[in-house]
């Protein structure tokens, strides 16, 4: 017997010995079904299959309404993303990134936390969704909110110039993190052109440089908090309009 255990206490392994865990679920497949003047006349297929991690604290194992939505209006807007640089936040399964790529996007970066499962499972949704020849069009990026954005704007074509930014901002369903307003703002206003906010159906020929900003209340009694996100956007000077679809809210600064 070990001089620790004569003295009443248990080695480290026994203390915090690891309890049965059921193992992770597998992964499931979302599709997002593109309506017939969509794939018909630009020839795209007919349907995006987004792959989902089976179980994920971030979120990732999920297909918000938001992202379908936000999928929905840039392909009903295309001018907002053709021959444009774009950047998703928090894309989870990438659907609205992977639909910029497709409806000709010059580049689109995506993001979302730097973990291992979540950035592969991107890459997996890339590789599976946009054909060979347009791949080089989208990349998969670690990122944490409010963090150095030079990898992000490296990713961008080097013809770009000096200069070079995103021209557009997409986030879907990220406003109910509240903690995370200050930290998703200063990542956009590092990222974009100009740090200039717009959403309007009736201006949908605004220029870039815009975020798109789609969002459900998740939790009704705190809808407030999240439309402090807007009111922070403009306290820093950004130019926020609101649209109401049919289903979501959808707002830009």
């Amino acid at each position: 017997m070990s001089d620790e255990e004569s003295e009443g206490d248990l080695p480290l392994q026994h203390m915090f010995s690891d309890l049965p865990r059921p193992p992770t679920p597998p992964a499931t497949f979302a599709r997002y079904a593109r309506t017939d003047e969509h794939h018909d006349i630009n020839g795209l297929p007919s349907e995006v299959k987004i792959r989902l991690v089976g179980s994920h604290p971030l979120w990732g194992h999920h297909l918000w309404n938001a992202a379908i939505a936000l999928a929905r209006y840039l392909e009903m807007n295309q001018n907002l993303v053709q021959d444009k640089f774009v950047l998703e936040l928090g894309a989870g399964g990438g659907l609205p990134g992977i639909v910029s790529a497709q409806i000709g996007a010059a580049k689109v970066v995506l993001t979302d936390y730097p973990d291992n499962e979540l950035l592969e499972n991107l890459r997996f949704n890339i590789d599976h969704n946009i054909s060979l020849e347009n791949r080089v069009r989208a990349d998969v990026q670690g990122y944490i909110w409010g963090q150095s954005v030079d990898h992000l704007l490296d990713a961008l074509p080097p013809n770009h110039g000096p200069g070079r930014a995103f021209d557009l901002i997409i986030l879907s369903d990220l406003v109910f993190n509240h903690s995370q307003h200050d930290a998703l703002l200063k990542s956009c206003e590092l990222c974009l052109t100009s740090h200039t906010l717009l959403l309007e159906s009736s201006a949908m020929d605004h220029p870039a440089p815009s975020m798109l900003v789609f969002y459900t209340h998740h939790r009704p009694h705190l809808a407030h908090r999240d439309l402090t996100f807007f009111d922070k956007a403009r306290t820093c000077g950004w130019i926020c309009e609101k649209v109401v679809t049919r289903k979501f809210p959808v707002s830009c600064c």
